[in-house]
């Protein structure tokens, strides 16, 4: 291990961060933090193609909403700048070129046509996909078929080329991974993968190479899906002479879909209807918008809890950790090497433990919001902060604070008298009405008062409490939902409570 700890996420600025990706950051952010070392978050922008506005600016704010900041990046600087890979640009060719000079590497002129040529002559039934690998190199236009004179024309004349990794044929090249062990790869079945391509610009297999060399990345962790591409980059850590500052590799189990059935994507998170981006993303090339768990009412807490538990546990039963805890508790050798199944009740669950156990100050700012969607006015925060204490166990997600708690801030759009009518009769109109008079002489506004009064009522017109508590929840919310009916008539205080119950009473008659 260095003596520093240094690690890093690479994004590619193509669009919606997964759920996975938020993954692979928290799991690099608290290892960092455990052991008091630096996360970096580097921009792998180098395939300009692939390029998509404003995804960028979408990570940076995902990753703040989780609260996982960056200690370098492209915004918030740092000794190893620049963080992004199209501003490195420069650095990379010396690296592709020091590795063609020692024979590890090749310039390859082959053409788009060629190439396309080359895939149909080779496809076989066994091989229906020929790869650029040992045994095509030699019947293809590079530096190794042409000789050195002619390569020296071709670059001399600006002929567009890039340049290959020379892959050895029938070497065994391992490396001991934190969460699988020992893993070994067989070259020849690997192809000789590009590692500059003809506009100057890096693919990820040097670019990652090189920058965690000069960024001094001490571990790196990234999903199981770059498995295959490890000896393409153990060799060019190698060829380069940097083999003894590798960084200690991890390679994190797949996020699955909730069958088990293969990885998670976007399209069964739509499929299925729950959201498997962090937050809304909308497309800028099809205007189609994402949406996220920030957007579905997911606390941020809650959201970073639910992915630590994808694949990882601390060996008890406790699944409810903060963010301090979870440093504390994080270690590789508990990450699970088999794919983590997702959940989307079980992410609720979280969701809602976690609205449980949060002050209502924590949560006023997100809830205001939602009754502001609904265009519903929260003028009076004091009220909001009790409202919240009263509801919130019944709350999943942040829009529930709406159903649950609208009728504090506004009288009910509809009343569910049909819920009342079966059993309503005389007896019980006459005790409505006493009891608005009853409020309306009432000099106490709490709640054990007015239930005091409610049941003695009950009492002198011989009904039982029971069966007036149904019609007078009616009267205040509108359906049958909602906290305890006093604790909503002393919040709603002494004028809404009798408009809603005269208002109520008319629509009985």
């Amino acid at each position: 291990m260095n003596p520093k700890v240094r690690v890093r996420f690479a994004p590619s600025p193509t669009g919606g961060l997964h759920l996975g990706g938020v993954r692979t950051v928290l799991f690099n952010y608290l290892f960092a933090r455990k052991y008091g070392g630096d996360f970096i978050l580097r921009i792998e922008d180098t395939d300009q193609g692939r390029f998509v506005p404003g995804a960028e600016e979408y990570i940076f704010n995902t990753l703040q909403w989780c609260g996982l900041e960056p200690d370098e990046s492209p915004v918030h600087g740092g000794p190893f700048a620049p963080y992004r890979q199209s501003e490195r640009k420069a650095l990379y060719r010396q690296y592709a070129e020091q590795l063609v000079q020692s024979g590890n590497a090749y310039y390859a002129f082959d053409t788009p046509d060629e190439l396309e040529k080359m895939r149909a002559d080779f496809k076989t039934a066994e091989n229906p996909s020929p790869q650029y690998n040992h045994f095509i190199r030699s019947r293809m236009r590079n530096s190794l078929t042409l000789g050195k004179e002619e390569t020296g024309k071709l670059l001399a004349a600006g002929t567009p080329h890039v340049i290959r990794i020379k892959m050895p044929e029938n070497e065994t090249v391992s490396f001991t991974d934190m969460i699988r062990g020992e893993v070994s790869f067989q070259t020849s079945q690997v192809d000789d993968k590009v590692l500059l391509k003809a506009d100057g610009m890096p693919t990820y297999h040097l670019a990652v190479v090189v920058d965690d060399y000069l960024m001094k990345i001490s571990h790196a962790f990234r999903g199981e899906e770059w498995l295959p591409s490890a000896p393409v980059h153990l060799l060019v850590w190698k060829y380069l002479g940097w083999e003894s500052q590798m960084p200690q590799w991890a390679h994190l189990p797949l996020i699955l879909k909730p069958d088990g059935n293969g990885k998670l994507s976007k399209r069964d998170g739509d499929r299925l209807g729950f959201p498997v981006f962090a937050m809304d993303w909308t497309d800028p090339k099809t205007n189609e918008t994402t949406i996220g768990f920030r957007e579905r009412g997911f606390l941020p807490e809650a959201f970073v809890n639910l992915l630590a538990m994808l694949g990882w546990n601390d060996g008890s039963d406790n699944e409810i950790f903060t963010i301090d805890e979870l440093i504390e508790k994080f270690s590789m050798d508990r990450v699970h090497k088999g794919g983590a199944k997702f959940d989307y009740e079980k992410a609720k669950w979280f969701n809602h433990e976690w609205i449980k156990k949060s002050e209502a100050r924590s949560l006023e700012a997100g809830v205001k919001n939602e009754f502001e969607k609904k265009g519903i006015a929260v003028t009076d925060d004091g009220l909001l902060s009790k409202v919240i204490t009263l509801v919130k166990d019944r709350c999943t997600l942040l829009p529930d604070f709406v159903q649950q708690g609208s009728f504090f801030f506004q009288s009910p759009e509809t009343f569910d008298t049909g819920a009342i009518k079966p059993k309503w009769d005389d007896k019980k109109n006459l005790f409505f009405t006493e009891l608005i008079r009853a409020y309306e002489l009432s000099t106490l506004w709490e709640s054990h008062d007015l239930e005091k009064e409610f049941k003695e009522l009950a009492a002198a017109n011989q009904l039982k409490p029971g069966d007036l508590m149904l019609p007078f929840r009616i009267m205040l919310v509108g359906g049958k939902f909602g906290p305890g009916v006093f604790d909503i008539a002393a919040l709603i205080g002494k004028e809404a409570t009798i408009q809603r119950i005269q208002h109520t009473l008319s629509l009985l008659s």
